[in-house]
């Protein structure tokens, strides 16, 4: 069993290895100010060895760009720029050592602190000629003043790779990769979001292109599928109790997921119901046939926590809390109750129902739980106390109790709801059941819808029908946009893109079918 270590990073590295980057950039206004405000100094260079070696052969401009950005101490700048004026002297170049000695920042120190020193070089600086004695007293030749500038800047610079930033960041994102914790090859990515890069968000628009077709086994459909709310993941839960991860723009079972690519799918013992993500996109919720729910990373197929017995029958809905610290839960056994992931406990029941649970959600400020039921109502909770604050039942043809699909909270909403009853008519109400607005599929036959979701901004409302049809409402109009032909056998759900106009439709034939917005809006 491997055991995973946090190493604690000094955040003065950090900063070096910011100063690195902007160094190796030629972004010398922001080192200085970077410097000047940590107090930290990058004394490194990739070479110490080729540092030293330019300073005892003599190559002075090499010497002073690279210890340009670095902090050292007084005495060994003041040994390096004297040794540089002395060898320009010796060079006859005169003027180049009176322009540093008059405008170079560490021989400007000398004559505040050494003025002496400074005069002296001064001195060597008029003469008409070069003395070497004078210029080297005591026994002292240049090549063993090369010699200790040298041993100085090896004591002081240490040596550190190039580009650290970019490497460290290359391996973070490639442990990252082996982990499954990144979107798929060839997706652009955000560092400093640390997931998919951030696509303008798409104008809503109703679908009417057919995209790629997700085939299950013989034997096997989709009952369920959901979108990440950062829109990196498909997920789909099938009959045969599986969960998988599907390239949404290939068609394909995302293979750039180890455990899925090594056969290890997520999965339950009986067939899955329900999925839902947490707002972070980082936890998935997943209610199957026996009454377990499961909690999974989906970036790494691991399961974090399991509710054996989260209900006495099948769990029929899932929705995490806006904190993602908790799931809602509604079952055939005509509960909703809450699961908390921390105790991995059931938290909170709520009873009233008379029949199945078939949808439940929370509100956007999280304080109420909307639930639907195929006893033919709707009831509103308080998150807090379980209370029942509203219950209503929409409209349903006279002398008919018809089960409602689902109640969702409209998209940043506390007050509004989209309901969907068995009927050739979705609404828009508030809590108590007053109806703002009607949604018809203007069928008498095979007009029932199945299932309906409004859309992440708000604008369209999408339902599927028994007539395996998918009507896309403009909501703000309140009008059918459009209309397309999703299945030929019974459609089971559908869902959206949270930023783009994709649509997911899925059917007992073994198919979950995508459709996309045209490319010039018809």
């Amino acid at each position: 069993q491997p055991t995973h270590m946090s190493i604690e990073v000094e955040a003065s590295d950090v900063v070096r290895v910011v100063l690195q980057f902007l160094s190796e950039n030629k972004l010398n206004a922001s080192l200085a100010a970077l410097q000047k405000e940590s107090g930290i100094s990058l004394n490194a260079t990739d070479s110490v060895d080729r540092l030293t070696a330019d300073v005892l052969a003599g190559r002075w401009d090499a010497v002073l760009t690279a210890v340009a950005p670095m902090s050292l101490p007084r005495g060994l700048l003041s040994e390096l720029y004297e040794q540089v004026v002395v060898e320009l002297l010796e060079l006859r170049e005169p003027d180049t050592a009176r322009q540093m000695l008059r405008g170079a920042a560490p021989l400007l120190a000398m004559k505040a602190h050494e003025p002496k020193r400074h005069a002296r070089l001064e001195a060597l600086a008029a003469r008409p000629y070069f003395e070497a004695r004078d210029a080297y007293d005591g026994g002292v030749t240049r090549e063993s003043r090369r010699s200790s500038i040298a041993e100085g800047l090896r004591a002081e610079v240490a040596a550190v790779p190039p580009a650290r930033l970019l490497t460290l960041l290359g391996h973070a994102l490639k442990w990252q990769r082996q982990q499954g914790m990144l979107p798929p090859e060839g997706t652009k990515f955000d560092v400093l979001a640390g997931g998919a890069a951030r696509r303008l968000v798409e104008r809503e628009a109703y679908v009417s292109v057919a995209g790629p077709v997700i085939k299950f086994g013989k034997k096997s459909h989709a009952e369920c599928a959901a979108f990440s709310p950062d829109g990196a993941f498909l997920v789909s839960g099938s009959i045969d109790g599986f969960l998988e991860v599907w390239d949404f723009e290939r068609g394909k079972l995302r293979l750039d997921l180890p455990y899925q690519e090594s056969d290890q799918l997520m999965m339950h013992d009986a067939a899955v119901l329900s999925l839902g993500f947490s707002r972070d996109s980082e936890l998935l919720a997943s209610g199957s046939q026996d009454g377990v729910l499961k909690v999974w990373r989906p970036r790494t197929g691991q399961c974090v926590r399991r509710f054996p017995k989260a209900h006495a029958g099948g769990v029929t809905c899932v929705a995490f809390a806006r904190d993602g610290l908790s799931v809602a839960t509604g079952s055939f056994d005509a509960l909703v109750r809450v699961h908390g992931l921390k105790s991995g406990k059931s938290l909170k029941e709520m009873r009233g129902h008379t029949s199945y649970v078939n949808g439940v959600d929370w509100s956007a400020d999280g304080s109420r739980l909307a639930s639907a039921s195929s006893d033919g109502s709707v009831r509103v909770w308080d998150a807090k106390s379980c209370d029942c604050l509203h219950s209503f039942r929409p409209p349903a043809p006279t002398g008919a109790e018809l089960a409602v699909n689902s109640a969702t909270f409209l998209p940043n909403s506390s007050d509004a709801l989209l309901v969907c009853n068995r009927s050739a008519e979705a609404f828009v109400t508030s809590l108590s059941g007053d109806i703002t607005t009607r949604l018809a599929s203007g069928k008498r036959e095979g007009g029932d819808f199945i299932a309906s979701m409004v859309t992440a901004q708000g604008g369209w409302v999408h339902a599927v029908a028994e007539d395996g049809f998918l009507y896309s409402f403009d909501l703000g109009k309140g009008e059918l946009g459009h209309l397309l032909k999703a299945h030929e056998k019974d459609v089971i759900g559908v869902v959206s893109h949270p930023h783009r106009n994709l649509v997911a439709t899925w059917s007992d034939d073994g198919t979950l079918r995508l459709w996309r917005a045209s490319a010039h809006g018809d």
